[in-house]
């Protein structure tokens, strides 16, 4: 008895809310890749109906690979709408990585089948997008649905991209790194230099800050 109610508590503790309003149709955003070396930052938005439900759906980064690839599906099946988008290395130079990951959240949302009246965004910063309402939430993806959902997506479009180039690079080990920081990575960087899917304006190996 003791060790259901245990779990009830902390299973209801972790429900996610489905929506952050009820008036207007909702979308949430999320993007991955913000703090990889290499690869787009890509990004979701995920439009959910009023009865959806998973018991696995929960912030990306807290799920497996095998349940994340469970949900993928899932979402997309039952979603009334969802979008996803990326935004290249050479713009993440151009424009910083924080208003490229913007820029990826914006055109996912451009790319949905239905108009959203109000954005729930994860995180703490946001650009206005066509004078439609939103509200940033910090850890939004461990909060509400729809966030949770664009964040799945987010990072299994993303991890996919990543498996594809790695064929092109395998020296960088991709398929497994996924582009973040590793040793791995960066000893292949240290040995091979960086390739055209690198993002130049990123401190590539530590030794970058060192002064001659």
């Amino acid at each position: 008895m003791i060790k259901i109610l245990i779990f009830r508590l902390i299973y209801f503790d972790r429900m996610l809310q489905l929506q952050y309003q009820k008036k207007l149709i909702e979308v949430g955003t999320d993007e991955a890749g913000r703090g990889c070396l290499s690869g787009p930052v890509v990004a979701a938005a995920v439009i959910l109906p009023d009865n959806f439900s998973h018991p696995l759906l929960n912030d990306s980064k807290q799920l497996t690979e095998r349940q994340r690839m469970l949900l993928k599906p899932y979402i997309e099946q039952h979603a009334l709408a969802w979008a996803v988008a990326y935004v290249s290395p050479k713009k993440i130079d151009e424009i910083n990585i924080l208003q490229a990951s913007i820029l990826a959240m914006h055109k996912s949302i451009g790319e949905l089948k239905i108009a959203p009246e109000f954005i729930i965004v994860d995180g703490n910063k946001f650009n206005l997008y066509k004078d439609i309402p939103h509200k940033t939430i910090v850890k939004g993806d461990a909060k509400f649905m729809s966030i949770a959902a664009a964040s799945v997506l987010a990072k299994t479009y993303r991890d996919d991209y990543m498996e594809n180039i790695d064929t092109e690079y395998p020296q960088y080990f991709w398929k497994k790194n996924k582009g973040y920081p590793t040793k791995q990575h960066r000893d292949s960087i240290r040995e091979f230099g960086a390739t055209k899917y690198h993002r130049k304006s990123f401190r590539l190996l530590p030794e970058q800050l060192k002064l001659d």
